[in-house]
């Protein structure tokens, strides 16, 4: 787990297909916590590799991609207000 970094990925992506391409490729790396925006516990090569992945699908010009890395003692000081919850780390269960 200690190689992993949590992030905050947001995107706003003008066309909708490209929109559906780039949700689906957070879908299989993080939890969506709002439209647009994932949790994500990725290590180096994982976060490349999404990378990778979405600056095939973006257009510089029209499109963005934010990834805000969050240390441990960050997270701990995140909040929530009304529905969800932070994405707890892999392997942890919530009871």
């Amino acid at each position: 787990m200690s190689d992993r970094t949590f992030y905050l990925l947001t995107y706003d992506i003008a066309d909708p297909k490209r929109l559906a391409k780039v949700a689906k490729a957070m879908e299989a790396v993080g939890e969506r916590v709002q439209d647009s925006v994932f949790e994500a516990y990725l290590n180096d090569v994982e976060l490349e590799k999404l990378l990778n992945k979405v600056r095939k699908i973006m257009r510089d010009d029209e499109d963005s991609l934010r990834l805000y890395a969050l240390c441990a003692s960050c997270r701990g000081r995140l909040r929530v207000l009304g529905q969800g919850r932070i994405t707890p780390p892999p392997g942890t269960m919530i009871v």
